[in-house]
């Protein structure tokens, strides 16, 4: 960065001025916090993690009409202590983003279009697809070696958790899935 000499004055004089008046009794700490509330006044305050990676940080936002207005660490969160990535600080854009997809869509098998359906239809596809993927592929046993062992599973269906799902989501998303008689689990924190 290169200042010529009268820049260099007047960020001198400013910072000065600066300095001068806060030694007058003026709490800058306080106008800050101050600015702060007023800003997220009367907006509701969530906790989240971040869903960019695998860490799980926290973060608490701060909704008001609908609408993220604020987002920042969260500072007794035990992994991130406050601190936020740069992909972690600039998922306020991800909900507010005018391109965000909001209902799902469908594109018929042949089709070139998506196009939009309610949730209980998208739900329900979804059902239906994985019960006769399971029950096409199912395998009631195996033999090996001249041996018979019952099995009951597929190979056909994998299942993969991410990093916005705490432990109890993990395990009811894991008993869900050896009940459909699924092998193959896996976690976004281990890859």
């Amino acid at each position: 960065m290169k200042l010529k000499r009268r820049e260099f004055l007047k960020l001198a004089g400013a910072t000065g001025a600066g300095l001068a008046l806060s030694q007058l009794g003026f709490n800058v700490r306080s106008i800050e916090a101050a600015s702060k509330e007023c800003r997220i006044h009367g907006a509701s305050e969530y906790t989240s993690i971040c869903n960019f990676c695998s860490c799980g940080c926290g973060m608490i936002c701060h909704v008001k009409d609908g609408k993220l207005i604020n987002l920042e660490g969260d500072p007794d969160h035990i992994i991130n202590e406050g601190a936020l990535c740069s992909k972690g600080a600039v998922m306020y854009e991800v909900p507010n983003s005018d391109q965000r997809v909001k209902t799902p869509l469908y594109r018929a098998p042949g089709s070139d279009r998506w196009e939009e359906i309610s949730w209980e239809t998208a739900i329900e596809k979804i059902a239906q697809k994985i019960k006769e993927t399971r029950d096409e592929n199912w395998i009631a046993e195996e033999t090996v070696d001249g041996q018979t062992y019952e099995v009951h599973r597929t190979d056909a269906i994998g299942f993969v958790g991410g990093a916005q799902n705490n432990n109890e989501e993990c395990y009811l998303f894991t008993k869900m899935a050896r009940a459909l008689g699924v092998t193959f689990l896996e976690h976004q924190a281990r890859v």
